[in-house]
């Protein structure tokens, strides 16, 4: 493929760039076919009047208190709002009293008609609270969501008896959830398979958890190893590329096994706004909820492995320079996997990924990159470039992993999707430059 001209050619996968991506097309490899803790359940009740300071539900000793805020089914918040409180929105504010819970959550309790103003039922999430204003809350209990099979077409890369790994476009959820209940890929695996619907619990699924997904239950457990097929990882909803599925519990405990132990080798390529001061290096910061926007993660330095903030590591090498460095082309190694790591890692650096709106790479940041850059005449194509970014321009470009019954270890790849390698070949049209080894 033309946008790949900038690699050089090798048979061996996983070599370090810029030959990374030469291992296209790379053939499919065939082989022979082949408990959780049930939370405790009663009310809690956090009266705090004229305070902002809530205490921190997240640090509680006591096992059976800690299992319910696992969940927090029947929590109840009754407060005052605050004098000198400003103009907020109902689910934000009750977001930001009742510590690790998620404005989804939030908000289903809202719609359930749960949460009253002054005594009078309030079931708009936008809702804006005032001074003096009186709220009790009770948030709703997990209700179980339902995966139906849906006839979705899959780019699948791979297939055998235990392990399923597909080409995940972009634009598409990984696994159902409030919100997002089909279209998902577990409901297009579930008909690909042939499996019947499948009930399983609702564990916030969008909370700090790793793109890990446990098969335990605690503080950052999910549920989503209940679910046939059996997710082991996650990619973001923008996110294009490879993802591997379980197909019986072995394969997942073993291929969970694999992630926990940071042993899965994943290599993802980004476009970024601006090229980062060194070319190449190693970021190793934690990565943790950004208190100031709850949907967003934050490399926060100098912050312990604890539940505010938890280790995470980046590799990362420029492969190419963009547009007299308006943007540049980005491999990146995981060596943990936090949610959202490549997406924080990259703003802490500087160099938000294109597309990028929730971490900074708007397309004015894009245009004020571009512009100085670029001759006057092609400014117009400038904004048709920018106006094409609809999602973080970034794909999960290789997937290798000990085989569960095999034990050999598979390498695959894959290449971008359209609207990636698009904006790549516009860029390289203005400008290119291969870094020197």
């Amino acid at each position: 493929m033309q946008w790949l001209t900038a690699f050089t050619s090798s048979a061996k996968p996983f070599l370090i760039s810029p030959s990374l991506l030469s291992i296209f097309p790379t053939p499919k490899p065939t082989f022979p076919s082949s408990s959780s803790l049930s939370a405790s359940r009663f009310p809690i009740t956090l009266r705090l009047l004229s305070s902002f300071s809530a205490p921190s539900l997240s640090h509680a000793s006591d096992d059976a208190f800690a299992g319910v805020l696992s969940n927090f089914s029947g929590v109840r918040l009754e407060e005052t709002v605050p004098i000198d409180s400003v103009k907020v929105r109902l689910d934000s504010w009750i977001s930001s009293r009742v510590s690790g819970i998620s404005r989804a959550r939030v908000q289903s309790s809202i719609r359930l008609g749960l949460v009253r103003v002054n005594g009078q039922v309030v079931d708009k999430v936008s809702y804006n609270v005032k001074a003096g204003d009186e709220i009790n809350c009770e948030i709703s209990e997990l209700r179980p969501l339902k995966a139906e099979a849906e006839d979705i077409p899959l780019d699948i890369v791979y297939e055998d008896d235990s392990v399923l790994v597909v080409n995940k476009p972009p634009h598409m959820v990984v696994h159902p959830a409030p919100g997002n209940p089909t279209g998902t890929l577990v409901n297009g695996i579930l008909h690909h398979c042939s499996l019947p619907i499948v009930e399983y619990s609702n564990q916030e699924f969008l909370s700090d958890d790793d793109d890990e997904l446990k098969n335990t239950s605690g503080d950052h457990a999910t549920s989503e190893a209940s679910v046939r097929p059996g997710i082991v990882h996650r990619l973001d909803k923008g996110t294009s590329g490879l993802l591997v599925v379980a197909k019986d519990e072995h394969s997942h405990a073993h291929l969970s096994d694999q992630f926990k132990l940071h042993t899965i080798q994943r290599v993802y390529i980004s476009l970024t706004s601006g090229v980062p001061s060194q070319l190449s290096g190693r970021i190793e910061v934690p990565i943790g909820r950004d208190s100031n926007n709850r949907i967003r993660m934050a490399a926060i330095p100098g912050a312990s492995n604890s539940k505010q903030a938890r280790h995470a590591a980046s590799r990362y090498k420029v492969i190419e320079i963009l547009a007299g460095g308006g943007s540049a082309l980005v491999e990146w190694r995981l060596e943990t996997g936090r949610t959202h790591q490549i997406r924080a890692h990259a703003k802490y650096l500087g160099i938000p990924l294109l597309g990028d709106e929730v971490y900074g790479g708007t397309k004015s940041m894009a245009l004020s990159l571009l512009r100085p850059r670029t001759p006057s005449d092609i400014h117009g194509q400038l904004l048709k470039l920018v106006s094409r970014f609809e999602r973080p321009c970034l794909h999960a470009l290789a997937l290798g992993f000990k085989h569960p019954y095999t034990g050999k270890i598979i390498h695959f790849t894959c290449q971008p999707p359209p609207d990636f390698a698009k904006i790549l070949s516009q860029l390289r049209k203005i400008s290119t430059v291969k870094p020197s080894a």
